[in-house]
């Protein structure tokens, strides 16, 4: 029996797909362009009039503190489980009891925010110059405790008016100014005597609140809005004071407060009485303390030059300088995708159609060969009754032998591609782990287009503390009903029958993944007494996210997908013996199409990339702000991984490799080891973190961050690989 190929649309529906080709590239470059505009101009954070605050004279303003942190580790803690800062007294202050939480949302939760209301005083206009808060004692574990944090570079978050308290910085040529946020607990020295080490704490604080007219009818009646919250750190010894408790000039040189008791020895000498040298045994706790007061200062100053909408580009430091960087960003991943974009473009107009076209002459297609039967009669042997008829004859037979020439010519040219029609649809191995991989992806993209457009519009900023995470969760578990719905369908395709086991995993196996590493991981922060970990109120309250919302969700999806949806068509039958895949060539193993494939995608969003990394790890005090830039290039690395996709997958199927499944999977996810690479060089180049804790924290947590970017990044490649494979057989039909 001969299999044959035939077109299933005439030839001019072929020849056309070339022109639709071309349009559907210029409209896609021109969406590009748009979107480009209408996202690299989005620079306010705020929707006018989105929760506005005035403020009249005298009328009381709540200080909260929140938590302490570092660039140099990746553990918080909440300020008032310091054990050297005045506690909460309990008194009211501005509506809030003082040492009351503050309802939080889980985003908040999840950073590692821990925010109370304090015992500070602040009335809008009411400036003093020193204020009185309290005098702590501190035993020798409070002390090394600040001298640990002092030495770790520590800094402190306070919020006024949803604005975090900041370090005042001006440029060199004193033209700009910029916020840091937080301000420093401490500093050390070094003792000109001993040439040891000295620890101060900052324990006056002077607090300045800038101010502007309120807009519309609330500014008509005297109120006035926050746009500045500053600041400054002074340390003054504990002696030389009024009796109020405020030092007697807040103003002039002073000795700073040390971090320091005397050595005890007593346990030591009880222990050895004869010897003549004992060393310091700072170990023994022998009631010994320190009593550190803490006091600070108010000024309210009019500031008409900052608009309340845009009070904190204060916080994005060097934005003149880092957009140029951004632009170099978006041309870099531009011309990636551009040649990229040439190239595939060249494979659709000059193989893809060629290829096509060359399969609609007549013939058989058996084992990459073809037989022309009507051609072969003509010039067959013949009986020795017939006679030639000269050189007519002679001539008919010359152009029957140019036409079999052509046609073996023909013959070498069937090959590739064309011959896997009846194993390039057979489903693949562990296809039950794929279909729930891939419904895991759909959910990951879905929540990424949410955030990435919420952020581009304003919508989600770093007014709205916490926000990005809490959306993230919430689109992502409502996301669910996708996951099911692609995840039954596909499952259906690849023929799998027990649609509930399908639907199980799609719903436990990526989430129950990540929900048990971060578990493991809270355990060792537990033990740090962290405000970093999550509560176990928090976990339960995932858990109930993840099982009574996700999981009904993954099953209606998944009941919809597989039981009121066809599976999707193949446009040629899967044989039932499978081909053999002839010996690959040394670059088609998958180590280095991964790899090779991974690496252009990373080279479009690595610039982009440095900017993300120092806002999460190296610069804490600053905030990553340009998420129309970040949504751009997002965009061209998705275009960018559809088409290295398309790519790699024709190349495999010309070398009559039909496993292409998981091979796009893996060719989309590529660039996640390049990027786990980059995190690796990050650490050791960029970053000075301390402790084996918040180094496992930090690979651990870019590990997983790696995963899901792969996930994500695969199921795009899945998807396309799928619309391209359906696409070119789509053009032919085996008989």
């Amino acid at each position: 029996m001969h299999t044959g190929i035939a077109p299933t649309n005439p030839q001019s529906q072929q020849l056309s797909l070339l022109p639709k080709m071309h349009a559907d590239f210029r409209i896609l470059v021109c969406r590009l362009l748009i979107l480009l505009g209408a996202f690299s101009s989005v620079q306010a954070f705020y929707i006018p009039g989105w929760s506005i605050r005035s403020y009249v004279d005298n009328e009381a303003i709540p200080l909260h503190v929140n938590k302490v942190y570092s660039d140099n580790t990746q553990l918080q803690y909440a300020y008032y489980d310091l054990p050297f800062i005045c506690p909460p007294t309990g008194q009211k202050h501005a509506g809030y009891t003082s040492g009351q939480s503050v309802t939080l949302n889980l985003g908040e939760v999840l950073r590692g925010d821990r925010i109370m209301a304090s015992d500070y005083d602040l009335a809008m206009g009411q400036d003093k110059e020193c204020q009185y808060l309290c005098s702590h004692k501190t035993d020798r574990n409070g002390i090394k405790r600040a001298q640990q944090l002092i030495e770790d570079g520590y800094v402190a978050e306070w919020i006024v008016d949803n604005l975090p308290g900041a370090t005042s910085f001006v440029t060199v040529d004193k033209t700009h100014k910029y916020y840091a946020a937080g301000f420093k607990m401490g500093y050390k020295d070094i003792s000109p005597v001993t040439g040891k080490p000295r620890y101060f704490i900052n324990n006056h604080l002077t607090i300045v609140i800038r101010w502007r007219q309120a807009p519309g009818r609330a500014g008509d009646h005297g109120g006035k809005v926050i746009v500045g919250f500053e600041v400054y750190t002074k340390s003054i010894e504990a002696g030389h004071r009024e009796r109020s408790g405020c030092p007697q000039d807040v103003n002039a040189e002073s000795e700073g407060m040390e971090l320091y008791l005397s050595h005890n020895n007593t346990h030591l000498a009880s222990q050895y009485p004869h010897s003549s040298y004992l060393p310091p045994d700072d170990d023994v706790d022998d009631g010994s303390t320190i009593t550190i007061p803490y006091s600070y200062a108010v000024y309210f100053r009019e500031d008409d030059r900052v608009e309340w909408s845009k009070r904190w580009d204060l916080y994005f430091n060097n934005q003149e300088e880092s957009t140029s960087i951004h632009w170099l960003a978006i041309i870099n991943s531009l011309v990636i995708c551009g040649l990229l974009t040439a190239v595939v473009v060249m494979i659709i107009a000059k193989t893809v159609v060629g290829d096509g076209r060359k399969s609609t002459k007549d013939g058989g297609l058996e084992d990459g060969k073809i037989k022309l039967k009507s051609k072969k009669s003509r010039t067959g042997n013949r009986s020795p009754r017939e006679k030639s008829n000269g050189l007519l004859e002679q001539k008919s037979e010359i152009e029957l032998d140019n036409d079999s020439s052509s046609d073996e010519e023909f013959v070498e040219d069937i090959t590739g591609w064309k011959l896997l029609h009846g194993d390039v649809f057979r489903a693949p191995a562990y296809a039950g782990f794929l279909a729930p991989l891939i419904g895991s992806g759909t959910q990951l993209v879905f929540m990424a287009t949410g955030l990435l457009t919420l952020s581009a519009l304003g919508v989600l900023n770093p007014s709205f503390r916490g926000g990005f995470v809490s959306v993230g969760m919430g689109l992502f578990v409502f996301a669910g009903i996708f996951s099911g719905y692609f995840s039954g369908r596909i499952y259906k395709t690849f023929n799998g029958k027990d649609w509930r086991r399908n639907t199980l995993m799609t719903a436990l196996l990526f989430p129950g993944l990540l929900f048990s590493t971060i578990f493991i991981l809270n355990l060792f922060v537990w033990a740090q007494a962290s405000s970093t970990a999550i509560p176990f109120g928090t976990l339960l309250g995932l858990v109930a996210l993840w099982l009574l919302i996700q999981l009904p969700l993954v099953y209606c999806g998944s009941w919809c997908g597989f039981h009121h949806s066809s599976p999707y068509e193949h446009p040629t039958k899967t044989n039932s013996i499978p081909r053999q895949i002839p010996e690959q060539p040394w670059y088609m193993k998958r180590i280095y199409t991964i790899l090779l494939a991974g690496l252009i995608p990373f080279a479009v969003i690595f610039i982009e990339l440095l900017f993300v990394f120092r806002s999460i790890w190296q610069d804490k005090s600053g905030y990553y702000y340009v998420f129309g830039f970040l949504s751009v290039v997002s965009l061209v690395c998705i275009v960018t991984i559809i088409e290295v996709t398309i790519v790699a997958t024709y190349i495999q199927l010309c070398a009559e490799n039909y496993n292409w499944w998981w091979q796009s999977v893996f060719i989309g996810s590529g660039s996640a080891v390049w990027i786990f690479l980059y995190c690796v060089w990050f650490y050791w180049t960029k970053l000075h973190i301390q402790g084996f804790i918040s180094g496992m924290l930090f690979f651990s947590y870019s590990l997983l961050a790696c995963a899901v970017y792969g996930l994500l990044t695969g199921t795009v490649g899945f998807l396309t690989a799928y619309a391209f494979v359906r696409r070119i057989y789509g053009a032919i039909k085996a008989d």
